[in-house]
């Protein structure tokens, strides 16, 4: 490790334009050209350019007033990923999604449409279900509290003792359905109801992700923890490879961390496309070396192959008969890298085939929030998708690795485990700001300038 931070602690060349500077050695770029990766359009695509470089202020996390502020004009007007698509598979499905004060509840109907209603009876408010709950069969939707009841397609089915009633007609008294929609089959919902359409929303996602079938995907592990800190504070840890050096030491032999591209692709998406397996440019190493870096006996490299390649091959055989398809068309870069697509406010989404996280970061409090990952696993085809894990919640003081199967679960506890003194920092600071790297950091700064535009509008 000294090493490596003496090679990149030179001085930055004072002639580059602020944010020109980058990492010495192969480019993402470079090391895609050089296999087949470099036919995917989207992986080969680049969008960055200098966003400043200002301090940005910890009030901006620590003040409970700009937190309620967030609540109300953030979470109340934005799409936000609600559950998968196989959450609510059959009619009479049902998943519950809630953020601060808000409440959603998508169902699908007796027609096989899904529909999202807010999770409040238009009697006396009373939630239909419990926040996080789920479930199937439903033939109407009952209030628990007095009885009334709706139908799937959200008009009114029955009021006990209706005779009560006669201010009431059964056309102002339907359940307050909100904006829905669907995407590499994640449900998004909206509590704005003349929002914009989630199409706009999403940018260039539908277009990069076409060919990547995160659609054809399973549920395999959910999991979702409580974080001690706030919500942008966590999830910032997760949109730069920056914090690779310190915090995930182990891995600093097999891969560049230093050289992770960064593009902020428009207001609500941003990516980093970290290579992996590539070796380290900041050292000196044969291809058989960070081969056995790798795990494998260095000698068992093919002639002429890369460690990358040859770790590539390996994983598409065996990655590909425990899944029960055919992975020998999977370009390197899917088959391997660190590939995380964020959409404004708390998603991100990995089209990786080993590396296949989902995340969101929901707000409990000012200082704490929920993390929740998905590991979705490549399907066959349909008759082969199991159903979707249900989540297994974790406390603040709960490791990743009493997850079952969670082979990342050590690298998740590594990030984790920062943000308890990341969020006494913050609060404790005299300094009032953090200071951002202009290039890897780049996402971080892309965010805040979306969030201004709800707060101010």
């Amino acid at each position: 490790m000294k090493e490596m931070i003496e090679e990149l602690s030179i001085p930055s060349d004072p002639d580059l334009a602020p944010g020109e500077a980058r990492c010495p050695g192969r480019s993402v770029n470079d090391i895609l050209l050089g296999e087949n990766s470099r036919h995917d359009d989207a992986l080969m695509a680049s969008s960055y350019k200098f966003l400043g470089n200002e301090d940005l202020p910890f009030s901006r996390y620590t003040d409970q007033e700009f937190y309620d502020q967030e609540i109300k004009k953030v979470w109340s007007k934005v799409w936000q990923w609600a559950c998968r698509e196989e959450h609510v598979k059959d009619p009479g499905d049902y998943y519950v999604y809630d953020v601060g004060p808000y409440s959603a509840m998508v169902i699908r109907d007796s027609e096989d449409r899904l529909r999202a209603y807010v999770n409040s009876c238009p009697h006396r408010g009373m939630a239909f279900f419990d926040p996080g709950s789920q479930g199937t069969g439903k033939q109407f939707l009952r209030c628990p509290f007095h009885g009334m009841s709706w139908n799937l397609d959200g008009s009114l089915r029955e009021i006990p003792c209706r005779w009560d009633f006669p201010h009431v007609s059964d056309e102002n008294f339907g359940l307050t359905e909100i904006p829905s929609g669907t995407w590499a089959g994640f449900v998004f919902i909206n509590f704005d109801l003349e929002c914009s359409p989630l199409e706009d929303h999403l940018e260039v996602l539908p277009d990069h992700f076409k060919g990547w079938g995160l659609e054809n995907r399973r549920v395999a592990i959910h999991t979702c923890k409580e974080l001690p800190g706030n919500w942008k504070m966590c999830m910032e840890g997760f949109l730069e490879a920056y914090h690779v050096l310190a915090t995930h030491p182990e891995g600093l032999r097999a891969s560049s961390w230093a050289n992770t591209q960064y593009d902020v692709f428009g207001k609500n998406v941003s990516r980093f496309l970290q290579n992996l397996s590539t070796g380290n440019p900041q050292l000196d190493q044969t291809e058989e070396e960070i081969f056995g870096v790798l795990g494998y006996d260095p000698k068992e490299l093919p002639e002429g192959k890369s460690a990358r390649e040859g770790h590539a091959e390996h994983l598409r055989k065996t990655m590909g008969q425990a899944f029960g398809m055919d992975l020998s068309n999977t370009n390197t870069s899917i088959m391997l890298d660190s590939i995380e697509y964020h959409l404004f406010p708390n998603a991100c989404f990995f089209p990786g085939i080993q590396i296949p996280l989902i995340y969101r970061f929901r707000p409990t409090s000012l200082g704490t929030c929920l993390h929740e990952i998905l590991i979705l696993e490549p399907v066959p085809d349909e008759s082969n998708r199991a159903p979707p894990a249900l989540a297994q919640h974790l406390s603040i003081d709960q490791s990743y690795k009493e997850v079952e199967g969670f082979a990342l679960a050590h690298v998740l506890d590594q990030d984790t485990e920062n943000f308890h003194r990341q969020w006494a920092g913050m609060n404790a600071s005299i300094k009032g700001g953090q200071t951002l790297g202009n290039y890897q950091e780049v996402r971080i700064r892309n965010f805040h300038k979306t969030l201004d535009e709800y707060l101010v509008g």
